[in-house]
């Protein structure tokens, strides 16, 4: 039987750089024309304060990944949500995005924003499955075409 446990970690260890590596080689394999093919690799940058960065291990093998990084007192932002292609569609997802929106509840958020792209399809029916709703792209996302983005009220006073 597989055990899936999800626990805080270093962006900068091995795991996590391991998931990023394998995040990046798909998002330059649906958007190609955004890439140059010398492009350097995507990296980590350390945890800021208040922000959280978690991986999802089931049975001590790193299966999905996702973070937190704070944008302001009462917002943060949804980032590198990740899940290996050998682990898809059984939940992981929803539950690292779970773990997440409970770590930034407990951190003071209110809000939560995310950005994916426009061709990541079960991407954006998890995030409007799990409660997000579609806005205007925000940050350094306005102006890119291919920019999807999304809000979530959490907290004891958000909307159920």
């Amino acid at each position: 039987m597989t055990q899936l446990h999800i626990t805080s970690v270093d962006p900068l260890c091995e795991d996590a750089l391991t998931l990023l590596r394998e995040a990046a080689v798909e998002a330059r394999a649906l958007y190609p024309e955004l890439f140059d093919a010398d492009a350097p690799w995507p990296t980590n940058a350390p945890t800021p304060a208040r922000g959280v960065y978690l991986i999802a291990y089931e049975n001590d093998h790193a299966v999905a990944c996702g973070a937190i990084r704070p944008l302001d007192a009462k917002t943060a932002e949804v980032r590198r949500v990740f899940v290996t292609t050998s682990a898809r569609r059984r939940g992981i997802a929803a539950r690292v995005m779970e773990a997440l929106e409970t770590r930034a509840v407990s951190l003071g958020f209110t809000r939560l924003l995310l950005e994916t792209g426009n061709r990541q399809a079960a991407a954006m029916a998890l995030y409007e499955s799990l409660g997000f709703q579609r806005i205007p792209p925000f940050g350094e996302y306005v102006g890119d075409p291919t920019s999807v983005c999304f809000e979530k009220r959490i907290g004891p006073l958000a909307p159920q």
